[in-house]
Order: structure tokens, then sequence, then C-alpha cells
């Protein structure tokens, strides 16, 4: 048989997926599944991207099942209030698993439910994949066991993950932080900065978080510190960035009744609102990463109760919550019972201050962005940390390294294992 023949019948017999489920029930995850199905379907155009996932997903060309992000819910109460959903989605996919083709199943971060979906999938014989990975490390390093029995491949998001979980058992990749390639694709509305523009009145930009129950608890703190700002700084300018409409009304609502400092309340404008900061006041999150591509000197503020200190004490494995700051110390693991006080004698000095905390840390992230607003060195040098962090860690290409990574895992094992649903039953 000559080279061309026998590469010939190896073409004829190469089978390509058809059909990946998707599992993606955060606000973020949203985003990042919709740029990894574009990076799919460029690789593999008649690739189907079914599941469950959220709007921005759709325009990717994904077929919805459901739309996951509206049941996006942190801590164990809310979790018990959607549970009969949740209950009634892990039963749909099941089904669906057993009566048609899925050649593979992707799982973006929301750790809970899609444990739900990745068992659902090992029982009819689909291999899984984690784009995203549960951050376990942090919070749960004992779940790893749960990881290297249900996932085939973890498709890591930050530099230190794919050793943590290798040295586990956990096949793992790097194939970088999708946020940024959602930096890369994002536009602004250069009207709107311009209009805001003023060198000689700087605005600090209050971020309180994606979720509902973010907003309810750090709001108050927010405005709170605005007041204080401005008190020392009369001539800064407010500005409150939300995701949806219906939070910017409550945030408006909220403001009127605290009466705090005359502030610009926008829904889907945290791009612009993010350009035209000198600084920001911000709940943890993947905004962070934002803040530091655009090189934004930050404080974060997250309130807890009682019963989330202490839980977060017990549960919490790393020294900081925020991603930027864990990318910026050289010691990521706590070793002790406390919180970091970012004030405390002998603190870290991290790019982003944090006050996780169940005090009114106002007083305090008012002192730091005012000294940012006033002080040239201090906000430089701030601005320094974060370029230093920009050209380590910032790098194009998550979503074209993630989708390679799928397909060829795919390619290699020969996806079409399971002739059909009912072979797979049987075995």
């Amino acid at each position: 048989m000559t080279e061309t023949t026998g590469q010939a019948l190896l073409d004829a017999n190469h089978v390509e997926p058809r059909r990946l489920f998707f599992s993606v029930g955060e606000p973020s995850g949203d985003l990042h599944g919709a740029n990894l199905i574009r990076s799919l379907r460029r690789r593999h155009p008649r690739l189907e991207c079914v599941g469950y996932g959220g709007p921005e997903m759709v325009t990717a060309g994904f077929q919805s099942h459901f739309d996951l992000t509206t049941l996006a819910v942190m801590w164990i109460a809310q979790v018990f209030t959607h549970i009969a959903k949740f209950w009634r989605l892990y039963k749909q996919a099941d089904r669906y698993f057993a009566t048609e083709q899925v050649d593979g199943v992707v799982l973006i971060d929301y750790p809970g439910f899609n444990w739900w979906i990745a068992r659902a999938a090992k029982r009819h014989g689909i291999p899984v994949f984690y784009y995203g990975v549960p951050q376990l490390w942090a919070w749960a390093p004992w779940r790893v066991r749960k990881m290297r029995r249900l996932v085939d491949l973890a498709l890591c998001k930050l530099p230190f993950e794919p050793e943590w979980f290798q040295s586990r058992g956990v096949s793992a990749v790097d194939v970088g932080h999708p946020f940024f390639d959602e930096m890369a694709r994002q536009t602004v509305d250069e009207a709107f900065i311009e209009d805001r523009q003023d060198d000689e009145r700087p605005w600090v930009v209050l971020l309180p978080g994606s979720r509902n129950q973010e907003i309810a608890k750090n709001l108050e703190t927010l405005i709170e510190s605005a007041r204080e700002i401005v008190a020392r700084v009369p001539k800064a300018r407010f500005a409150i960035s939300c995701l949806k409409d219906s939070q910017a009304d409550a945030c408006r609502d909220q403001l009127e009744s605290l009466g705090g400092p005359a502030m610009e309340v926008h829904a889907g404008r945290t791009p612009e609102w993010i350009r035209l900061a000198s600084c920001c006041v911000a709940c943890s999150g993947s905004v962070s990463l934002e803040l530091l591509y655009h090189r934004k000197p930050t404080v974060i503020v997250y309130r807890l109760s009682p019963w989330a200190k202490l839980a977060a004490r017990v549960m919490l494995r790393v020294r900081y919550v925020t991603l930027v700051n864990l990318l910026a110390t050289r010691q990521i693991e706590r070793r002790d019972w406390s919180l970091q006080d970012p004030d405390a004698v002998g603190a870290e000095e991290v790019p982003f201050p944090e006050y996780v905390t169940t005090s009114n840390p106002a007083a305090k992230v008012a002192n730091r962005v005012a000294n940012w607003l006033t002080d040239n060195n201090s906000r430089e040098r701030v601005e320094t940390q974060l370029d230093d962090l920009r050209d380590r860690y910032v790098a194009l290409g998550a979503s074209d390294r993630g989708a390679a990574a799928i397909l060829d895992w795919l390619r290699q094992r020969g996806v079409m294992t399971r002739a059909t649903p009912s072979v797979a039953r049987a075995a």
C-alpha cells in the first residue's frame, strides 16, 4: 500500500465530532462559552453546540435548551430555592445523553450543578471537559477526587493551576484566561467617553458586582465610601456601573434612600466607565481582570455576614479573594485563620487592597482612593505593578487553545466510540 493510499484510508475513517453539550451558569461563563463556540466552529463549521447556556452563547450559534444564567446563585440558601428546577434540568440532560449522539460535554465554571451534569455524562460514556475549572485549590482541595473521577481534561485559566491538578492525578492543560479574549473583542462608545472626560475632575467608578446578592450586600458600603471620598477630594465624580437595567434601577433607588453624593448610574456601560475611571471600588470577581487589563487602581470590597465569614475562615485556602492579587503574590496559600488586612503592619503590597469583612470599611476605602487621587507617586506605584502583571499574564488566544485542546483530545481517541445510544446503555 502506498503512502498516498494509506493516508486516504485514514482520512476516510477519520470521524469529526458532531455535537458538544455545554453547561454554563454564570454571566461571565456565558461570554467565555460564546468565544469558545466561535473558535470551535471556525475549526469545525458543522459542529453542533447545544445545552444550557446564556444569551451570548446563542449569538455565537448555540442551541439553548435553557438559559442557565438566570439561575446564577450563591450560598446554600439560594441554591435550595431552585433545587426543583436544577433537578428537572439534570434529568432533562440525562435523557438527552441517553437518546442523542453527544460527543463531549463542556462545563464552564458553576460547580455544584455542573458536577451533576458530569456524572450523567460519564454514566453514558461521554467525555467531559472543564473549561475554567472550579478553584478547588482555593476552597475545597479534597474535591479533586471528584474532578479526577468525572473530568477527562481540565482546561485551566490560571498559570499555577495545571501543576496543582496534574500532581493530584487530573489531566490538565493551561490555555490561558478567556477573559482577555473578550477584552480584545470589546468595543466601546467613544462618544460616551468623550462627553464625560475632564482631566480636572477625576471619575471614581463603583462596580457592585454582577449578581443581585452582591449588590444587596455591598452597595451601601460603596455609596458610603463615595461620601467619604468626596469629603476628602471634592472635585471627584462618581458613577455606578451594573450589568442589568433592573440592577441599575435598584441602585438608583438605594442611592436616593441613602442620600449619597450625585452620581451617574448605568447598565451595560462597564467598559466605558472603566476607561473613564481614574480608580475604582469593586466587588471581587472577573471584573478584576478587566481592571488589570486597563491598569486601573482599585479597592476591593466584599461584605460578609458573620456566618459567611466563619465559613470563609474554615474553607478558604488562599490569602486573597481577587485573582489579580493571587497572580501578584509570592505565597498563594493562607497559613493562618485570619483574612488578609491590607492596613496591617507589614502587609504585602498587592495591586488591589482587599476589604473582605463583616464591618463597614468605607473610611479605609476612602483613604486608599483619596491617596491615589491626590498623590501621583502612590497611583503610579500601583500602575507599575499592574504593568508588570499584564506583561507576564495577559495573553490572547485562550478560546483558540481551548477549542484546539478539546478537538484534539476527541480526534486522538476516536470520538464516535458509541455507535448508538442504545449500545452505550447495553455496555
